[in-house]
C-alpha cells in the first residue's frame, strides 16, 4: 500500500540537481549559460529536459508539467516578507525568527476552531481528564504533517494544489477535480463551523435578543471586515489574528483559573496513556478529537502560506533555514493552541464531569436562569455544546464566566474566517487554474456555507444546530486521507524534494498515520450511519463508502507511479 516507502531506493546519477522555473515561464526557453554550470537540453515527444550541474549531493529534481496551453494560474502574494540577513552563526536568530513568524500562526487558527472547542468540551464532560492524552498525540502528529506542508512548499515553491495538479492529470482530469471537491467540502464544513460559532456567541452575548438566525446573517459582516484588513498588508492580517488568538487564550484562561482543575489529575491524563474504565461514549470521543484537531484543508494552507517569505530555492542554505525556522515557529504556534484546548478540556472535565442533567437543572434555577428547557429532570449524564456549556458555566460560576465564554467562541469562530478564505483560494487556483478575486471567493464559500445554517437556525433550535458539529468533525475526517496521501508521497520523493526527502521513520509513520486515519474514517461511518434509522440512507452509504474507498486506492496507487519516477516531462524551478 504505503509504495512511498519504496522512493528512496533510485539512487542519485552523480551530482545533478535539477529543478523548475514557476509555471509562468516557458518551458521551451533556452536557459542562459552559467560560468561552472554545464546544461544538456534534450527534446524528446515535445517535452524539454533541462539539467543544471550544482555542487551539492542530491536526486533529481522530477516534475510533471502541465500538457494544457492555458497558463497555469498560481498564487502568490502580493507581498513577501524580507528575511533579515545575519553573518553571525547563531543556530537561532530571534530577528530571522520573527521575520519567519505568522504563517505557523495562522495555520493553528483551525485547531481552536468552534469545531474542536465542542470536542473539547465534550471530551472533558464525558471522560474527565482521560483522554487528554490523545489530544496531545493529535497535536504533534498535527505538528509533524504540518512541517510536511510548510517544507513542501519551501523546497519546491509550490503548494500542495499546485503539485496535485501537475500529477493528478490523467483521465481528462477528473482525479484532480474530485480531490478539488473533497477539498472544498472540507474547506465548506468549517466555515458553517464558524458560523454556527459566531451565531450562538451573538446569541449567549445579547442574552438572546438576538436570535440565530439573526447571528447567521450577522457573520456576513466579517467577510467585509476581512477584505477590509487584507488591504492593510499580510503583516497586519497577521497581527490581528494573532489578536483573536490572544483573546481565546485570554478568555478561556480565566474560565480555567476561575474553575481551578486539579493539576495532578491533568497530567496524569495528560501523560498516561490509558483510559480507566472508558466505554463506547469515551472511544467515540477519543476518535472525534483526532478528527477535530486534524484537518485536511489546513495542510493545503500551510504549504502555502509559508511562500509568503522571501526565501531563494536554488539556494540550499535558505531553503533549510527557512524549513528550520518554519518548524520552530510551528512548534510554539501549536504549543499555544494546545494550551487553550487544554484549558477548555480541563474546565468542563473539573466542573461537569458526570453530573447529571438534574444537578445541573437545580443549580440553574436557584441562580435564575432562562435556559432551566435545556436540562430535563433525569439522572442521565449531562450532554453539553458550546451553546449549553455557555449556559452551564454562567449557572456554577456566574454570568461572567457565561460573557467571557462568548467572548472566546465569537473569537474562535471569527478568526477561522481566514483559514476557509485563503484554503479556498488556494486550493481553486492550483487545482483548477481559476484564479478569483478573494470578494468572490470569501463571498462563493460563505454563502455556501450559511444557506444550510440559516435554514437550521430558522426552523430547528440550538441543538440541532449545535449537532450540525457532530457531523462536520465528521465530513472533515473523511477528507483527511485527501490531503495526507498527496503530502505524504510528494515529501518522499527526492525526485521533488532532494536532500529534504523524507527518512525512512518519516514514511512509516506517515504509513501509520494513513491506516489510523482510515480506521477511524470507517468507524465514524459505520456509528454515525447506525443512528440514521433507514434502509435507503444505509444503502447510500454504502455506495458512497465504496466510491470513496476506490478514490482512496487510486491515490495510494499513483503513489507507486510516483516511487518509480516514470513521468514524463521535467520543468525548472529557481
Amino acid at each position: 500500500m504505503f509504495s512511498f516507502l519504496r522512493s528512496g531506493r533510485n539512487p542519485a546519477p552523480e551530482q545533478i540537481h535539477i529543478s523548475s522555473l514557476p509555471p509562468s515561464i516557458p518551458t521551451d526557453q533556452e536557459p542562459e549559460q552559467a560560468e561552472g554550470q554545464a546544461d544538456d537540453v534534450v527534446e524528446e515527444k515535445g517535452v524539454i529536459q533541462t539539467t543544471y550541474t550544482h555542487r551539492v549531493h542530491s536526486t533529481p529534481s522530477v516534475f510533471l508539467q502541465n500538457h494544457s496551453d492555458e497558463p497555469v494560474s498560481s498564487t502568490y502574494f502580493d507581498e513577501k516578507v524580507p528575511v533579515p540577513e545575519e553573518d553571525d552563526e547563531r543556530w537561532i536568530s530571534l530577528r530571522k525568527l520573527w521575520a519567519f513568524t505568522g504563517p505557523g500562526f495562522l495555520m493553528s487558527i483551525a485547531y481552536l476552531d468552534p469545531g474542536n472547542i465542542e470536542s473539547d468540551l465534550q471530551s472533558g464532560a464525558k471522560a474527565g481528564f482521560k483522554l487528554l492524552w490523545v489530544l496531545l498525540g493529535a497535536t504533534i502528529v498535527g505538528l509533524l504533517l504540518q512541517r510536511l506542508a510548510a517544507r513542501l512548499g519551501v523546497v519546491t515553491g509550490m503548494h500542495l494544489a499546485e503539485v496535485c495538479n501537475r500529477q493528478y492529470h490523467t483521465v481528462r482530469y477528473v482525479p484532480r477535480i474530485i480531490l478539488w471537491l473533497m477539498v472544498e467540502l472540507a474547506i465548506i464544513g468549517s466555515d458553517m463551523q464558524e458560523v454556527i460559532g459566531c451565531a450562538i456567541a451573538f446569541n449567549l452575548l445579547s442574552s438572546g435578543r438576538i436570535p440565530l438566525w439573526g447571528g447567521v446573517l450577522i457573520t456576513i459582516t466579517d467577510t467585509f471586515v476581512f477584505l477590509f484588513l487584507d488591504k492593510y498588508g499580510l503583516r497586519k492580517l497577521e497581527a490581528f489574528f494573532g489578536f483573536l488568538i490572544t483573546i481565546m487564550g485570554i478568555t478561556f484562561g480565566y474560565e480555567y483559573v476561575t474553575v481551578g482543575p486539579d493539576q495532578g489529575q491533568l497530567l496524569k491524563g495528560m501523560f498516561v496513556p490509558y483510559c480507566e474504565g472508558c466505554g463506547p461514549v469515551q472511544l467515540g470521543q477519543a476518535v472525534g478529537i483526532v478528527g477535530a484537531v486534524i484537518m485536511p484543508h489546513n495542510i493545503y494552507l500551510h504549504s502555502a502560506l509559508v511562500k509568503s517569505r522571501e526565501v531563494d530555492q536554488s539556494n540550499k542554505k535558505e531553503v533549510k533555514e527557512a524549513n528550520k525556522y518554519f518548524f520552530i515557529e510551528s512548534t510554539i504556534a501549536l504549543f499555544v493552541s494546545f494550551l487553550i484546548n487544554v484549558f477548555v478540556v480541563a474546565v468542563f472535565a473539573e466542573a461537569f464531569y458526570q453530573r447529571t442533567n438534574e444537578e445541573v437543572f437545580n443549580v440553574c434555577n436557584q441562580t435564575g436562569s432562562p435556559h432551566l428547557d435545556l436540562f430535563p429532570l433525569n439522572n442521565e449524564t449531562l450532554k453539553v455544546d458550546i451553546y449549553k456549556g455557555g449556559v452551564v458555566l454562567g449557572c456554577f460560576f456566574g454570568p461572567a464566566a457565561l460573557y467571557i465564554w462568548a467572548v472566546g467562541i465569537l473569537a474562535a469562530g471569527q478568526s477561522s474566517t481566514m483559514t476557509g478564505t485563503y484554503s479556498g483560494q488556494f486550493v481553486m487556483e492550483g487545482f483548477l487554474n481559476l484564479r478569483w478575486s478573494r470578494f468572490a471567493r470569501v463571498l462563493l464559500t460563505r454563502s455556501l456555507a450559511i444557506t444550510p445554517t440559516l435554514l437550521v437556525a430558522i426552523f430547528q433550535d440550538v441543538q440541532h444546530l449545535t449537532g450540525m458539529n457532530d457531523f462536520l468533525n465528521v465530513l472533515q475526517s473523511m477528507q483527511l486521507p485527501f490531503a495526507l496521501i498527496p503530502i505524504l508521497t510528494f515529501t518522499s520523493l527526492p525526485s521533488l524534494m532532494n536532500e529534504f526527502a523524507n527518512g525512512l521513520v518519516f514514511k512509516i509513520g506517515g504509513g501509520v498515520v494513513i491506516l489510523i486515519v482510515c480506521a477511524i474514517n470507517i468507524y465514524f461511518v459505520v456509528v454515525y450511519v447506525s443512528t440514521l434509522g433507514s434502509v435507503w440512507l444505509y444503502v447510500l452509504s454504502a455506495f458512497l463508502s465504496i466510491a470513496y474507498l476506490v478514490f482512496v486506492g487510486y491515490l495510494v496507487g499513483n503513489s507507486r507511479l510516483h516511487g518509480s519516477c516514470s513521468w514524463q516531462g521535467l520543468t525548472l524551478f529557481y
